[in-house]
């Protein structure tokens, strides 16, 4: 029998006992770390690389703008902005992965997984003529020459701004209201050239697309007029047509008196075509994302149109399924209102969590059982013993081999509480110790009272011997 009492082993218990502590404040620390780093990740900004262009432009005077307020309130999606050579080059980014968000017109070579996330602007076509400048002292208003579209024809317009998509459109207009394209001359101004192409007497016919309130549209249409006459404003009268065909493009309405009062420019509200400048995002891009950016967005508007007007023209995408260039759907969730919560978002991940921990749990269990089995299996050990103790303790020749037996008991009796401490054994095994402890005591008891009545009998023999 293994001396219960003995320094040694209580001393390796001990050191078990603190390694497993060890073992379990090295696990908590793994788990914190775990929990912060995925607190950290889930928490963390969300940095979206947006392509605009060209510097100095409206567009990235307003990402710049916005990209400074989202940072200086902490939001939880920020702005990188990619100066570009204008929008040519920021679809060529964005279509090679190498930005989340691009400003864009619509009526540009999109690639086929882009959707809107904003509408920066509408901007709109306007078509005008010059009159022609009264003779000298005369008071008489001259005649333009082109009074309507059908008249373009064999006539040279000036097309305000590089793009090629301007062209485009102007080719798509005439097309549709019956003009063969290539019977217009078209030739382009750069935004810096306005008084050039007012004094080029071989134009017939101006063209810009833009906002209504452009600096650049008014500046443009001021300098004809003073170059040229008063302007002619041409209506686009198949407006409706183009945008039946090509939802990308909406008929709109140039209100009278909107480019000038004095005098009025134009005298009536003209019909025309308008195409959105907006801000496009892949239909991989992350809904939440993109909901929080356009939740961002909106909120700051007002804000935004304070320290930059143009900002002031910024609208919620459509978000009908049928849309020419449909709303990305964090957009979509965010102007629908059907965000989903906190909750509804990660509802798979926590319940993935809690079986991950249920299985922690289960496997630090077995690991912990596994681990105290040497003391399992010497509590059974000992356990049978102190049954074994009952029956020879009754059998005992001599107080001394009870004394001896009580000793051993007391040892076991401090194993089993060892063991408890170390949760090895639960509280029904030690009632199991106790109640075998109980009928220890009692054998022995009743034991001692048989050996102390033999030796009470023995004394009157051994006195009658002796005399």
């Amino acid at each position: 029998m293994t001396d219960h009492n003995d320094n040694p082993a209580r001393s390796r218990r001990r050191r078990k006992r603190k390694s497993y502590a060890l073992l379990i404040l090295a696990a908590g620390l793994l788990a914190f770390g775990v929990a912060a780093g995925t607190l950290y990740y889930v928490l963390r900004p969300t940095t979206l690389r947006i392509a605009v262009g060209p510097a100095g432009s409206d567009d990235q005077k307003l990402v710049q703008l916005m990209a400074q307020t989202f940072a200086r309130e902490g939001s939880s999606v920020r702005l990188a902005p990619i100066t570009t050579e204008g929008a040519a080059e920021s679809i060529a980014l964005f279509t090679a992965g190498k930005a989340d968000l691009a400003v864009a017109r619509g009526d540009l070579n999109l690639p086929t997984n882009a959707e809107s996330v904003a509408i920066l602007r509408k901007n709109v076509v306007v078509l005008w003529a010059p009159s022609g400048l009264p003779a000298k002292g005369s008071k008489k208003q001259p005649t333009p020459k082109i009074k309507s579209l059908d008249e373009l024809a064999g006539h040279r317009v000036g097309v305000i701004g590089r793009t090629q998509a301007n062209v485009m459109l102007l080719r798509g207009i005439l097309k549709e209201s019956g003009i063969n394209p290539d019977k217009v001359t078209i030739s382009q101004f750069a935004t810096n050239q306005l008084g050039e192409m007012a004094r080029d007497q071989s134009v017939d016919a101006f063209m810009a697309v833009g906002p209504l309130k452009s600096k650049i549209t008014v500046d443009a249409i001021a300098a004809t007029a003073t170059a040229r006459g008063e302007p002619k404003f041409l209506p686009i009268e198949v407006s409706d047509a183009i945008a039946k065909k090509n939802p990308i493009y909406e008929s709109e309405e140039i209100p009278a008196s909107i480019f000038g009062s004095s005098p009025q420019r134009p005298e009536d509200k003209i019909d025309t075509v308008a195409v959105n400048h907006l801000i496009i995002a892949p239909k991989s891009l992350s809904d939440t994302a993109v909901a929080a950016f356009a939740r961002q967005l909106f909120t700051n508007r007002q804000q935004l149109a304070r320290e930059l007007p143009t900002a002031s023209q910024i609208e919620k995408p459509d978000t009908e399924k049928d849309a020419a260039l449909p709303a990305h759907a964090g957009a979509a969730a965010y102007i629908d209102g059907n965000e989903r919560t906190f909750l509804e978002k990660y509802t798979d991940y926590i319940w993935f969590a809690i079986l991950i921990l249920s299985g922690l749990g289960s496997a630090g269990a077995w690991f912990r059982h596994y681990w105290n089995r040497d003391e399992r299996e010497q509590y059974i050990a000992h356990r049978d013993y102190l049954l074994e103790l009952i029956s020879r303790a009754r059998k005992a020749e001599t107080p001394e081999e009870l004394a001896e037996m009580q000793a051993a008991a007391d040892g076991m009796l401090r194993e089993a509480f060892d063991c408890y401490d170390d949760g090895t054994v639960e509280e029904g095994d030690l009632s199991v110790i106790a109640l075998a402890l109980e009928q220890f005591h009692h054998a022995v008891a009743d034991r001692r009272a048989v050996l102390a009545g033999a030796g009470a009998a023995d004394m009157p023999r051994m006195r009658a011997g002796q005399a």
